[in-house]
């Protein structure tokens, strides 16, 4: 199981998402888990976005990998 910001990340290899589309494939592909086990919010992909700006870059409403 990956960190979130790993799961971001390998999503994105395959170019610019926005949030809820990168959410939508990492819980498709299950490549990371909620300890609660629910599914993982767009937002939270949002905010883990934000926290690690060293990695991911935002233009237009699309994230992308730096």
């Amino acid at each position: 199981m990956l960190t979130l910001h790993e799961a971001i990340a390998a999503v994105l290899q395959n170019g610019a998402k926005t949030a809820r589309e990168i959410a939508d494939e990492i819980n498709c592909r299950k490549l990371y888990g909620r300890k609660d086990g629910r599914d993982l919010p767009a937002g939270q992909v949002s905010a883990r976005v934000n926290k690690y700006r060293h990695l991911f870059k935002c233009t237009d409403g699309k994230i992308m990998l730096k």
